[in-house]
């Protein structure tokens, strides 16, 4: 019997695009899969990012979600690497958007904060808690526990995020 929700999270990058699946019934989360999109630094950018739509085209026929959430990322001190990383998680947002999912966004620290109990959180202790919440989800790589815990915050904030996407502050409705 199919779960009340598929979701699938998603870790952005260039180079790396973590992705992770989940169930969500009734409050309880069960490992589905996980994995990484990688593209060869080789080639051209539009090449890879090519190859990042491609590969995240390929996860949503392998496993159907239902709904997917992206990681939003912070502004760092190399502009080049942060319009690339941009570049990348707008293929991240578009590819399930185009496929009629409704995608959400949410700040690290949130995810960390949800899946940890603290903003600040070190990667080892994501790693670590996403495999206490998933078991069987313990042997991957810091990608692909990053996109799981991103699909775990979306698991306990998708209400809120529905209700932000249908209702923007001092907007109208969409």
């Amino acid at each position: 019997m199919r779960p009340a929700v598929r979701l699938l999270g998603l870790d952005p990058g260039l180079g790396t695009t973590g992705w992770g699946v989940i169930d969500f019934d009734r409050g309880r989360l069960a490992f589905v899969a996980c994995g990484a999109v990688t593209t060869d630094s080789a080639r051209p950018l539009a090449a890879r990012l090519v190859q990042l739509a491609s590969g995240l085209e390929a996860v949503l026929e392998a496993y159907g979600p239902d709904e997917a959430a992206v990681e939003e990322t912070f502004v760092n001190r190399n502009a080049v690497s942060t319009l690339r990383l941009g570049q990348a998680r707008g293929i991240a947002l578009l590819v399930p958007a185009r496929a009629g999912l409704p995608v959400a966004e949410y700040l690290p620290n949130l995810v960390k904060k949800t899946v940890v109990g603290t903003g600040h959180a070190a990667k080892q202790q994501v790693q670590m808690m996403v495999g206490v919440l998933l078991p069987g989800a313990r042997s991957h790589s810091a990608d692909a526990a990053d996109a799981l815990a991103v699909a775990i915050c979306h698991a306990h904030h998708r209400g809120a995020a529905r209700l932000a996407a249908r209702h923007p502050p001092g907007g109208v409705p969409r």
